[in-house]
């Protein structure tokens, strides 16, 4: 499934999904929805905040400070926070720092609703509609995080209130990597990462890859964050997300734990619960090792599957914590290495249906064995290496399945990369686009340890270069692809012809992956071509195709018209 219009698809499954959610798990009177409308308490903090009295000074266009907090954009376009203090005082410096991003971020967000849904009614009906599965979250959320959100939101727009307070949306937000990853059959929040050490490294330490594969649209993924975070309470650490998350996506904290999320498949959820990305930011703010971890991961109730890569400088070592809203595994293997894509793989889940369809069914095995098969090419890793790992693009055994595939590591969607070296406390962040420009290191011993937060964070020796042949090559053929494929089905639904020569010059893009050929064949269908539909149906199959779900649907056009 080609993904540049993906997320329009995923606000209408969030819609779908929410009211399949009320309709069909609890079979109710609409008096009942509006009782629980009612009800939602986002316990909202009692706490007076001023954002006012914090004065912010400048230093350029690139550089906003307060005291020894501060904004920074550095020259690959990463924006760098530095946030310290209490739960109020964090979240209102943030807020006041970053309230131009955080207002973007929003506008980003709400566009994408309003051309799905440009009705304020049927707005405002989606606005009851999330309040009700949604009705009791905050009272899953740690205080300290409901006032650092409450405390942000305080710098937010109010030109969406119609929606819910500022402070409501920002919570909500915190539950949307859940909500989407609950759109199985698009896998949304698809991810790919992996661990390894002793013989397997080049220094004998621990050393983490991952690819974040949250694709929104290129506007949302403009603006990306590296917080640098000093609670009161807790340890320090850092996160790579967007303006406004407060949540953990990706992260290592000052005693060399790291965590990394990768989505699972399970039930739709009946109602919501602590959003994944909480649940590991109190990981990382209060765990050193794997079991603490675990143990935290096990008092917390969630309402999506999920398996959370632990790595430890401590423990040496890495583990994956599987956790479904029932039940919450630890999985180790005895093995150097330790891969995680979105399928669980511990005895007490190995079984359950959910995670056997999805194996079978879904890209998740694929990218596993072809990480693993990078990983015997490549040891003993070093940080490089490990970017050559996220950045690949082909399939099993070096076949070129074609770009963006799912079935690939590097599916040319990824929000951000990021590499880990806990031992050392090091972490490196990719720059666009995607995975493909530089990865910039950041030394959390150096930068936590310096109270001159004015000077240049990243170690530029430590630079891991752009994938340049990429850039050259395959960068610009992607951009094309996407252009003309939503060309191609704009042409479906409107009618319009295509000249021959563009569909060929939109084959000879991206010749082997088999989209190209699928919408080639929704065409020549839609223009009553029946012959030639079915022709490019069956070359779609020939090519490497991310899931049963998927190939099957081809499956099914070519059996309604092919005679043969």
């Amino acid at each position: 499934m080609n993904k540049t219009g993906v997320y329009s698809k995923v606000l209408k499954r969030i819609v779908f999904t929410i009211m399949v959610i009320l309709l069909l798990t609890v079979l109710i009177p609409v008096t009942v929805g509006i009782y629980y409308f009612n009800k939602a308490d986002f316990k909202c903090p009692n706490d007076s905040i001023y954002p006012e009295k914090y004065h912010v000074k400048s230093v350029g266009d690139s550089i906003k400070y307060i005291e020894y907090d501060l904004l920074h954009r550095n020259k690959y376009g990463l924006w760098e926070v530095y946030i310290s203090g209490s739960p109020l005082e964090r979240g209102t410096k943030y807020g006041v720092l970053t309230k131009d991003l955080l207002q973007y971020q929003e506008n980003v967000f709400v566009e994408q609703i309003k051309e799905i849904i440009p009705s304020d009614f049927y707005f405002s009906f989606l606005h009851k509609l999330i309040a009700i599965f949604n009705w009791d979250m905050a009272s899953y959320i740690p205080e300290e995080y409901r006032k650092e959100i409450y405390a942000i939101s305080q710098s937010c727009s109010h030109e969406f209130d119609s929606f819910g307070t500022p402070y409501e949306r920002q919570l909500n937000y915190h539950a949307a990597h859940d909500i989407g990853h609950t759109m199985q059959e698009y896998m949304l929040v698809g991810c790919s990462s992996f661990a390894t050490w002793n013989e397997n490294t080049s220094d004998s330490t621990l050393l983490i890859g991952r690819n974040f594969d949250f694709y929104v649209n290129d506007k949302f993924a403009r603006n990306k964050i590296i917080l640098f975070m000093e609670p009161e309470k807790g340890y320090k650490f850092v996160s790579v997300s967007w303006p406004g998350m407060m949540g953990v996506v990706s992260g290592m904290n000052d005693k060399g734990l790291t965590v990394t999320i990768n989505a699972a498949k399970g039930a739709i959820p009946v109602t919501s619960a602590m959003p994944i990305s909480l649940l590991v930011r109190e990981i990382l703010q209060n765990a050193k090792t794997i079991e603490e971890a675990y143990q935290i991961a096990q008092i917390h109730k969630t309402f999506v599957s999920e398996s959370i890569l632990i790595g430890s400088a401590i423990d040496r070592s890495a583990a994956i914590i599987e956790k479904t809203p029932s039940k919450t595994s630890l999985y180790k293997e005895s093995d150097n290495e330790i891969i995680c894509t979105n399928h669980f793989q511990s005895k007490e889940f190995m079984n359950d249906s959910y995670n056997i369809e999805n194996i079978n069914n879904s890209d998740s095995k694929y990218r596993y064995d072809r990480i693993s098969e990078l990983i015997r090419e490549s040891i003993p890793l070093s940080p490089d290496k490990v970017a050559t790992i996220l950045r690949d693009r082909r399939g099993l055994n070096n076949k070129d399945i074609g770009l963006t595939n799912q079935k690939s590591i590097n599916q040319s969607i990824a929000h951000h990369s990021v590499i880990f070296k806990p031992e050392e406390l090091k972490i490196w962040v990719s720059t666009e686009p995607w995975q493909s420009g530089a990865f910039l290191c950041y030394d959390l011993k150096e930068i936590f340890d310096n109270p001159n937060r004015l000077v240049e964070s990243n170690d530029k020796q430590l630079t891991i270069p752009a994938d340049t042949l990429f850039l050259e090559n395959d960068y610009q053929n992607i951009l094309d692809y996407r252009k003309q494929f939503k060309k191609i089905r704009e042409s479906i639904n409107s009618g319009l012809a295509i000249p021959v020569q563009e569909i060929h010059s939109f084959i000879e893009l991206n010749p082997n992956y088999y989209e190209v050929y699928n919408i080639i064949g929704d065409y020549y269908n839609e223009i009553n071509d029946i012959r030639k539909a079915v022709e490019y149906w069956k070359k779609s199959l020939d090519c490497e195709i991310p899931s049963v779900y998927e190939s099957n649907k081809i499956r099914n056009k070519i059996k309604d018209y092919d005679k043969e």
